[in-house]
């Protein structure tokens, strides 16, 4: 059950009773623990359009609204807000239905078919930092939608086309001839790029047949073609390699690579030309945005076909939106690239709405991100200034993790500690990057992150291992534990109010990709709970049982919300730490 939408849905009944229709149910959680849980806010703009004092109609408000089964009071204060103060027992009534309910209570949405595009690795180059966040806040977002109910296809927006395979397809050629294996060749990206590129700047004759493998590839040369899918193909086994390391859910099937849209790139330029969308310009083929003139009045210019006859990132996304909507048949497509792609994808956006390529109900969000940042404050980055591999950075990541899992006391095997270090090194690179809103730049710190302390992985897969500590030493099984609750002291109420409000986090990271969201509210879940811990206690002797069985019954309730929330961030949880 939602209280958001319970408490609307009284509000509403109660302002029509008062033969007001259509009226806004403004109602927010309320700022201070003075003013109650949540607080109506609606009076003042009633009271302009019945001209009346807004305290009167908060009043008349109260006359009308029901809600004696779920709040202990309702309070009138300022110049007309209603404060409403949630009842213990309907509080506890929830606990019992939450902890049966494998969903938490969350209700399920509209059913709706939504497009996620994100990480889109080139795959002429291994994974680098700068692909993680695109990574690992899509798939946050994609788990918490599908939590809600809805139809997530991931497409995983791969760079696989371009003028630079020409050149990796004849190095490639020729380490094959040379009696070497593929895989061998191309095990470190890296290394094979920069010496193909070493080759082509500086080797007579072979950028001359880089560009003939160009025109191979881009004619559809069986050979060629050949050549290039076994690159492609172990490009994507790296790729493959660092999503199971970071416990995302992107797999081969989800690849849609640039060259998918190959046959589509023409049809999108005659159509666009033959309905005058698109003009030719100086040889290019290209479309005015008068949307977004600059301040002379001239309008913004997007190219879609280049004089050459050659196509951009601009004539594929538009194939892909056309793709998208018509064969995937998308709400929703949401897109997860860095921030200096903006302009890019809003052009995108309005050119295809001059073609129809999406419908009018049909939704179309860039969600742009940050840079991760060095102490520095200059994109993270090796001392001598080269990118730092994404599978580098997870590496050691584990192996800062490990030793300071090693400095701590601990009963573990050595071998369960190196699982508790990857769980926790992985854990904490991933948390540190969702916690942060995926509009602003972060700085990367490695002692912040991996500290068993404020808002981190490790204090809360640390907080979930706590209570889980605790049902050993009562020797209740965790999972499957169900009892009657009685909320009753102040720690108990704010602790299952934070609870209760995880289907209103989850909906408002659905609603703006935002998962740093979740973050704080399971940071506040977790401090609430060592609140409540501390104050109540559990297994001591002097605790009767109804109440032993009751507090027993929150902590379960707290490690789920907890091991759910984390679940939907990608970040795994352990038995003991």
């Amino acid at each position: 059950m939602n209280i958001h939408h319970l408490l609307s849905e009284r509000f509403t009944l109660a302002v029509q009773a008062m033969g007001i229709e259509d009226a806004a149910i403004p109602l927010s959680r309320s700022t201070k623990p003075d003013f109650g849980e949540y607080q109506f806010n609606g009076a003042m703009a009633l009271a302009k359009r019945l001209k009346q004092k807004p305290r009167d109609i908060a009043q008349q408000i109260l006359e009308h609204v029901s809600l004696d089964d779920v709040a202990e009071k309702l309070e009138i204060a300022g110049p007309g807000f209603i404060n409403i103060y949630l009842k213990n027992d309907w509080l506890s009534a929830w606990c019992e239905s939450a902890l049966s309910d494998a969903k938490l209570t969350v209700s399920p949405h509209k059913r709706q078919r939504i497009v996620v595009d994100y990480s889109s690795p080139n795959l002429a180059k291994e994974m680098h930092v700068g692909h993680l966040r695109s990574t690992i806040i899509g798939d946050a977002v994609v788990n918490v939608l599908e939590f809600l109910g809805h139809h997530v296809i991931r497409q995983n927006h791969m760079g696989d086309w371009g003028t630079q395979f020409g050149m990796l397809l004849a190095h490639l050629s020729d380490e094959l001839k040379n009696a070497s294996v593929a895989e061998t060749a191309l095990s470190d990206l890296e290394d094979f790029y920069r010496a193909a590129k070493v080759r082509f700047d500086n080797e007579d004759g072979f950028a001359d047949r880089a560009r003939e493998y160009v025109v191979k590839l881009q004619g559809g040369d069986v050979e060629c073609l050949a050549l290039w899918q076994q690159f492609i193909d172990i490009s994507i086994t790296h790729s493959e390699e660092v999503y199971q390391k970071l416990n995302v859910g992107l797999s081969r099937k989800d690849v849609m690579g640039e060259s998918s849209y190959n046959p589509d790139l023409p049809v999108v330029i005659a159509d666009l030309s033959d309905r005058n969308i698109a003009v030719e310009d100086q040889g290019a083929k290209v479309v005015f945005i008068p949307e977004m003139s600059n301040k002379d009045g001239d309008p913004a210019v997007y190219i879609v076909q280049k004089s050459g006859g050659g196509y951009l990132y601009a004539t594929t996304d538009l194939a892909a939106i056309r793709y998208r909507s018509k064969e995937l048949k998308a709400d929703r497509t949401l897109i997860f690239t860095d921030a200096r792609q903006a302009l890019h994808f809003k052009q995108t956006e309005i050119v295809a709405r001059k073609a129809a390529y999406l419908r009018e109900d049909e939704s179309y969000e860039h969600c742009p991100f940050g840079m991760m940042l060095g102490k520095d404050g200059k994109p993270f980055k090796t001392r001598s200034g080269a990118t730092i591999k994404l599978s580098d950075l997870l590496d050691e990541a584990i192996e800062r993790a490990d030793v300071l899992i090693s400095q701590r006391e601990s009963s573990l095997s050595d071998a369960d500690k190196k699982q508790v270090a990857a769980t926790v090194g992985i854990g904490a690179v991933k948390y540190a990057d969702l916690s942060k809103n995926r509009t602003t730049d972060y700085i990367l710190d490695w002692d912040t992150m991996l500290s068993f302390e404020g808002n981190t992985a490790p204090y809360l897969q640390y907080a979930v291992t706590r209570v889980k500590s605790i049902f050993r030493k009562a020797e209740a099984d965790l999972d499957t534990y169900q009892a009657s609750v009685r909320v009753a002291s102040q720690q108990e109420h704010d602790l299952v109010v934070k609870m209760m409000q995880f289907d209103e986090v989850l909906e408002s990271v659905a609603k703006d990709a935002t998962p740093h969201v979740i973050c704080t509210y399971l940071y506040e879940v977790a401090s609430l709970f060592m609140r409540f811990y501390e104050a109540n206690p559990i297994l001591k002797s002097d605790v009767t049982t109804e109440t032993r069985q009751s507090r027993l019954a929150l902590a379960a309730l707290c490690a789920r919300t907890l091991e759910t929330g984390l679940n939907i961030l990608g970040i795994s949880t352990l038995d003991a730490m």
